[in-house]
């Protein structure tokens, strides 16, 4: 069997259902109703417009770009492996991809033969520069939920007008950014492919609908498209990339963020209390932690504990990083089944619970949003440095 068809992803598992899932980086609080009803009013009799004429224009629009940079995609991952085989065809034989970081970047370019250049950050991928490549950066990144600084960005941005290679920006998880704002400079992003993945941000992951949005001067982008198969988009995927341009919906999704701030914070805390130690730095939904001493040299036993109880973390053991889990923010209630679960398994006394605005008995109602919390010093906090391993099969 093929090593990329056992690619290792948070969410769904052949295990029984998962009932508190902090393994996906999924909006915790579902999809906006609007956006699940036209997904659900979805014409499913016939098919979508192979050309996507009007999902195009809608979505340029929104960019502010020609409807021809736009180009559907039945998914990121889908999106990923087209890039890249579109590039091969281009002339490219080196991909650069960071490390940690989702996996299918380096999958897709070793299933083509191309050379596979990791970094572990910008200025790492900077200097390696030397040649044409193809440039995959991922901002805010998974795993870890960094997000370059302006620095960094010009620092990039420099060795790809020297080198000759593509930059390519997947911002799957931008619309759930919890700290700050993209320091994306436009020039930079004008010159680039961006990936723009709707479905976790409205929390419908299982359906399966992306887009790219082509450079400003349409590198590569008549070969993206030709290679596309017919009817790339479901109508449930072409739903839902119209329903991510309604400004209602856009007005559900900001305001829930407040409340993911929250809940952020307040599950920070109880982690800690629970022996997690956590990274900071990240500015998403989600980040790391070692889980606590007893289990970080043989991480199995808590994690398929936990699983068996509807409990799943993400092991980061295939992002090369051993003994530590992501972490995604979820509902108090989610939290404190983690906590009574924890418990079983380390035979402590109930651990105290840190202050918090935020209360499993007084948990809003989803889609409302709670008052903005100040800048927490714990996710926030500069991340310390981790050594990962040659384990480079990375995924979400």
């Amino acid at each position: 069997m093929s090593r990329f068809l056992g690619l290792t992803h948070g969410g769904t598992d052949a295990g029984p259902p998962v009932l508190h899932d902090f393994s996906t980086n999924a909006h915790p609080l579902g999809p906006p109703p609007a956006a699940l009803d036209a997904v659900l009013r979805a014409d499913r009799l016939r098919y979508p417009d192979p050309a996507y004429a009007s999902l195009r224009a809608r979505l340029g629009a929104w960019h502010d770009a020609t409807p021809d940079r736009i180009v559907p995609a039945s998914g990121g991952a889908e999106a990923i492996r087209r890039l890249t085989l579109a590039a091969m065809l281009s002339g490219m034989t080196r991909v650069c991809v960071p490390r940690p970081g989702f996996g299918d970047y380096a999958a897709a370019a070793h299933a083509l033969g191309l050379q596979v250049e990791v970094y572990a950050d910008a200025f790492e991928l900077a200097a390696s520069l030397d040649l044409p490549a193809l440039v995959w950066v991922c901002d805010p990144c998974n795993p870890t939920g960094a997000s370059f600084g302006a620095a960094e960005w010009g620092a990039i941005a420099r060795a790809l007008g020297q080198s000759g290679s593509q930059l390519v920006v997947d911002q799957a998880y931008e619309p759930m950014r919890l700290t700050g704002a993209s320091a994306l400079p436009q020039a930079i992003a004008d010159g680039a492919w961006r990936l723009v993945c709707p479905n976790k941000g409205l929390g419908l992951t299982g359906v399966r609908g992306a887009y790219l949005l082509a450079p400003a001067d349409g590198l590569w982008i008549d070969r993206v498209n030709e290679l596309a198969p017919s009817w790339v988009l479901s109508a449930e995927g072409q739903a839902l990339l119209e329903a991510w341009t309604t400004p209602s919906i856009r007005e559900d999704l900001e305001a829930s963020l407040p409340l993911l701030r929250e809940w952020r914070d307040a599950q920070w805390s109880r982690l800690t209390a629970m022996g997690f130690d956590q990274i900071g730095g990240g500015v998403a939904n989600f980040w790391l932690a070692a889980l606590p001493a007893p289990w970080r040299d043989a991480p199995e036993p808590l994690l398929d504990g936990l699983r068996a109880l509807g409990i799943k973390l993400r092991d980061a053991t295939s992002f090369g990083l051993p003994g530590l889990v992501r972490v995604s923010v979820q509902a108090p209630e989610a939290v404190d089944a983690l906590e009574a679960a924890m418990r079983t398994y380390t035979a402590r006394t109930p651990m105290p619970r840190p202050a918090s605005p935020i209360a499993a008995s007084t948990t809003p109602s989803p889609r409302t949003s709670g008052p903005a919390s100040d800048r927490p010093s714990g996710p926030d906090a500069s991340p310390r440095p981790t050594s990962p391993d040659d384990a480079w099969l990375e995924t979400i």
